[in-house]
């Protein structure tokens, strides 16, 4: 008859009396290979969802990148615009001249090389929102990342020392783990990314009804 892979009384031997909670123990061969097992599982999950969002919040922040380099120069005063208000005064200017007409009755342009008038609120909204969803596209993909390598770590655990002493770092790691609440931080970073979307998609209607 075929082994049952979960007899491990007959899996693996048992250690020599009063040694059964040495390095060579029963038990701790058990841990190690349930334990490999949950975990390469868990991680898989874990890596496939962090892949995914990595290469969505890539794609996304180019996509952004793209909005923001154009229209955060509605942010920058328009020295152009300026030019021309300005020879517009200068024009009238020389017109009242000839015309013995009171210079003090030519308006004055509202914009000028000092001005201080700033951009519009629209412009303000947009490039805001904007700029903050790119901020979080950024920092979710960070903490992505992040979170990545400690699990990359975390599996280290099955690859060196003894049966005795592997138990006890996946042990110790797994409650760091916890302690630090990586689950909850993976399963909050594709929350993270909606809200990321939908400050964008506010943004880019503040944009198109501006037009």
């Amino acid at each position: 008859t075929a082994l049952d892979p979960f007899d491990y009384e007959k899996k693996y031997t048992e250690a020599e009396p009063y040694k059964e909670m040495g390095d060579g123990g029963r038990i701790w061969k058990t841990y190690v290979e349930e334990s490999i097992k949950v975990d390469a599982n868990q991680v898989a999950d874990w890596t496939d969802a962090l892949d995914v969002l990595l290469v969505f919040a890539g794609l996304f922040s180019a996509v952004v990148s793209s909005f923001v380099s154009q229209t955060y120069q509605s942010l920058l005063v328009d020295h152009s615009e300026v030019t021309s208000y300005l020879t517009y005064e200068s024009i009238n200017l020389q017109r009242a001249k000839d015309a013995n007409i009171s210079l003090s009755t030519i308006p004055r342009s509202e914009l000028a090389p000092n001005s201080t008038s700033g951009p519009s609120l629209t412009a303000v909204c947009v490039n805001g929102l904007w700029f903050t969803s790119l901020t979080l596209s950024l920092t979710t993909a960070l903490i992505a990342v992040l979170t990545k390598q400690w699990i990359h770590q975390y599996m280290s655990f099955s690859q060196t020392g003894g049966p005795r002493e592997r138990t006890q770092l996946r042990q110790a790691r797994a409650d760091n783990l916890e302690a630090w609440n990586v689950p909850v931080i993976i399963g909050l970073l594709p929350v993270m990314m909606h809200v990321t979307l939908g400050v964008f998609l506010a943004g880019l209607i503040i944009f198109l009804r501006s037009l």
